[in-house]
């Protein structure tokens, strides 16, 4: 059975960031996923993930900025969505990726989702992928330096309109471009049933190359819980296992029922299923 972290920027959004983490370990998960956790020092993530026996297996860097206000506020105002792509802002996207190594490294988390962004109106898409190119060499280089992964993400454009990196296909061809065995793919196989479908194909294909180095899930096509919408996931989770994946597989969904009272821990009858069936053996 695939081993499943819950995303806390994601899920449990009735509680306050900092109950979050107890939320999750009540409810049997034993990992979590950071989309952005600079708001709050390291020190303080890492007492919330040890109160709770969490392991901290995935984080995000910037989407912009290059300190706790301005990461904040490059999310509120939902345009950029990383600077990898984007020509000019380099000396951000390096400010930004350091912030995300320090982070990794105090919190003990042996991966970093680096951002591609929205590629600038009046950029070409020759001249964004190679600033993607040279900016991609450089955090898997400094991701090797701190012994860890830098991942790579294709995201719908259907959630974000002019996102730079859409498919599967696209991603690997760039891992083959730089050829660094520290940069890998992060599946979410909700962008992936958005913008190409074919989700056990894709995942027999990509899988045994060994560059997939995170899976993530939802619902589609609303991006709610994994067991709402057009994805059998049951079957794809039994792929997982057929297909030898010892990954993780975050939760990054909406809970139906939104920012109520308990709505995560209602919402989580297929993960709640399955932790139980490994518990069983």
């Amino acid at each position: 059975m695939p081993q499943f972290a819950a995303n806390l920027n994601w899920l449990y959004t009735e509680l306050p960031f900092a109950e979050r983490f107890a939320a999750a370990a009540r409810d049997g998960f034993k990992a979590v996923e950071l989309l952005s956790p600079y708001a709050l020092p390291a020190a303080e993530l890492k007492t919330l993930l040890n109160a709770s026996g969490l392991q901290l297996v995935l984080l995000n860097t910037p989407p912009g900025g290059t300190d706790a206000a301005s990461i904040e506020a490059a999310w509120a105002s939902k345009t950029s969505w990383g600077t990898a792509c984007q020509p000019g802002r380099e000396a951000e996207f390096n400010t930004g990726l350091a912030l995300a190594l320090d982070y990794a490294q105090q919190l003990n988390c042996p991966r970093i989702h680096v951002m591609a962004g929205v590629r600038p109106e009046g950029v070409t898409p020759q001249a964004a992928h190679a600033a993607y190119v040279n900016n991609l060499r450089h955090a898997a280089a400094q991701a090797a330096a701190a012994g860890l992964d830098a991942l790579i993400e294709p995201i719908n454009t259907r959630d974000i309109p002019g996102y730079f990196l859409n498919r599967q296909d696209q991603a690997h061809a760039i891992l083959d471009e730089i050829g660094a065995a520290t940069l890998k793919v992060q599946m979410d196989l909700y962008h992936c049933q958005v913008m190409e479908g074919d989700l056990a194909m894709k995942l027999r294909r990509y899988l045994p190359t060994g560059r997939i180095g995170h899976i993530q899930i939802a619902g589609a096509p609303g991006r709610n819980e994994p067991d709402v919408g057009e994805i059998h996931y049951p079957y794809l989770f039994a792929l997982l296992d057929e297909l030898g994946y010892g990954g993780w597989v975050g939760c990054e969904y909406r809970p139906v029922r939104g920012a109520v009272t308990g709505g995560t821990s209602a919402g989580l009858g297929l993960i709640t299923t399955l932790f139980q069936c490994a518990a069983l053996g």
